[in-house]
This record gives C-alpha cells, sequence and structure tokens, in this order.
C-alpha cells in the first residue's frame, strides 16, 4: 500500500460521515498546532513581563478566557475538516446535554464560577486567601473548574471553584502590604506589668521580619482565671509564612520571660473538700 493510499484510507463510512485516516491526522494536527502556540504565545509573554509586578494576574485572566474561548472554535473547525457538522452536534445532542446537565449541575456551576473568577479578578495568581474552614493558602493556578491552592503546609489542594464564589473568602493580598497580627501570651498574677509589656516589645521590635512602621504594641486583654492575659500585635509583609515568624517570637518571648523572671502559669484550680456529718 502506498502512502497515498494509506491517508486516503477510509476508517469510518455512513451515510453521514465519511471518515479516512488524512482526516484523522488533520484533526489532531490542528489540536496540537493550537496547543503548541499558546504555550509559545505564553512563554513569550511570561518572558515579557516577569519583571512587571503588578497586572500579573489581569494578564492570566485574560490569556485564560481567550485560551478557552479559542479551543471552542478551534475543535469546531476541527470536526468540520473531518465531516462532522459542529451545529449539527450540538443540536442532536441537545436533549441528552439537557438530561445530562440535571445530574452535573455541580460541574457545571463550576465551569461558571471559574470563569466569573477570571472575569472578576477578585482572586488573582499568588493571591493569599483564607477559606471557610480557616484553610490559608497561596493561590497557585486558575483554571475553569477547579483552582490549585498551596497551603502553608507546603500540600496543594485542588478546590471546586464554585466554593470560591459562593463561600466567604478572606483575600489577605487585598489589604495593604503589611497585615496585622497577633500572639497571645499570659502571665501569673503579681508580675510586673509594665515590665512585662516592655519585653514583649523588645522581642518584637528586634525580630528582623516585623516592621518599624506601624509599632509593634502590647495590649492588655483581661484578668483570667490563672493569669494575666496580653496581646502583642506587629505587622509584616510575609503574611503567608507568618506562622512561622509567630513561632520564633514565642522563642524570644519565653527566653526574655525566663531572663526576667516572668512566669508563665499553667492552669490551676482550688479543690474545698468538706467533711459532713451524717
Amino acid at each position: 500500500m502506498s502512502f497515498q493510499e494509506f491517508i486516503d484510507y477510509t476508517i469510518i463510512k455512513t451515510d453521514s460521515i465519511s471518515l479516512t485516516v488524512y482526516q484523522v491526522l488533520l484533526f489532531f494536527f490542528i489540536l496540537f498546532t493550537t496547543w503548541f502556540i499558546f504555550r509559545l504565545i505564553q512563554r513569550i509573554i511570561n518572558r515579557k513581563f516577569k519583571k512587571l509586578e503588578t497586572g500579573g494576574g489581569s494578564r492570566y485572566a485574560l490569556f485564560q478566557i481567550l485560551k478557552y474561548f479559542i479551543w471552542v472554535i478551534v475543535i469546531g473547525i476541527a470536526l468540520e475538516t473531518i465531516g462532522i457538522r459542529f451545529n449539527l452536534l450540538i443540536a442532536s445532542s441537545a436533549a441528552f446535554l439537557v438530561g445530562l446537565g440535571f445530574g452535573l449541575q455541580q460541574i457545571f456551576n463550576d465551569y461558571v464560577s471559574g470563569i466569573l473568577i477570571l472575569l472578576e479578578g477578585n482572586l488573582k495568581l499568588k493571591d493569599v486567601v483564607q477559606m471557610e474552614d480557616g484553610t490559608i493558602g497561596k493561590v497557585e493556578e486558575i483554571n475553569l473548574r477547579t483552582s490549585k491552592i498551596e497551603t502553608r503546609d507546603d500540600f496543594t489542594i485542588i478546590v471546586p471553584n464554585h466554593r470560591l464564589i459562593s463561600n466567604n473568602i478572606i483575600n489577605w493580598s487585598h489589604m495593604e502590604s503589611r497585615t496585622r497580627f497577633q500572639v497571645n501570651v499570659g502571665v501569673a498574677y503579681g508580675s510586673d506589668t509594665a515590665l512585662v509589656e516592655k519585653v514583649l516589645l523588645d522581642c518584637a521590635n528586634g525580630h528582623s521580619e516585623i516592621a518599624d512602621t506601624p509599632k509593634p504594641f502590647v495590649r492588655f486583654v483581661n484578668f483570667g482565671d490563672s493569669s494575666l492575659d496580653f496581646q502583642l500585635y506587629f505587622w509584616t509583609e510575609q503574611t503567608f509564612r507568618v506562622e512561622n515568624i509567630k513561632s520564633s517570637l514565642r522563642f524570644k518571648i519565653d527566653r526574655a520571660f525566663r531572663e526576667n523572671d516572668i512566669r508563665i502559669p499553667f492552669p490551676q484550680r482550688d479543690v474545698h473538700i468538706l467533711n459532713g456529718r451524717e
């Protein structure tokens, strides 16, 4: 069999469709070429704008929407090349798609949510977000149905897009570059509260990842059951890794308290035993 005979070989032949090897090869060639062009364009865009600090999320959203739109057109053209009318395919499958839609409502909801996320721009790549369940992570990828979020524990979780639309999400990246956090600490009754305040401020002011302005401050919160309760407030730009900053700050506080003879109490209970008489 010659090469010409091979590519003209009919794989499927019906009253409405005649599918040859050439048409199959052309179909996959169109898809591969489109994929390759998208990859090339994305690399060029990333290389050209990699030094810009703003607008990355907008470019990504625009590119994603344009990519999905073009893919629909390309797939339609590719189907036309093999003799399948795209509009007739949709029309003939309408009843099936309606029935399927009832069973896949949540998936369609995710796709619509993905489009809204890309269009609105309220959620962008590298944004630090806090989910309703308390999970904090950085947005690494936004697709039509799901998004990938990297947590502080370096786990990647795949989140259905409807959760990012319908649930309450805290986007820390929408705040100022410096965000306020706090560390709670309790000291024993009888401690010098002025000294406690000074030690806490010294620990915060000497930390390399805590901002100088606004200045850290201490709040005397409450007279607790077993301790005098304080909160140390500070600002930092390292919002994603702030738990590491809090941990190192607690180490400094513990060491400074020991050096200044300030005790951190443990919970205590007074038990009174009554001797009853019959």
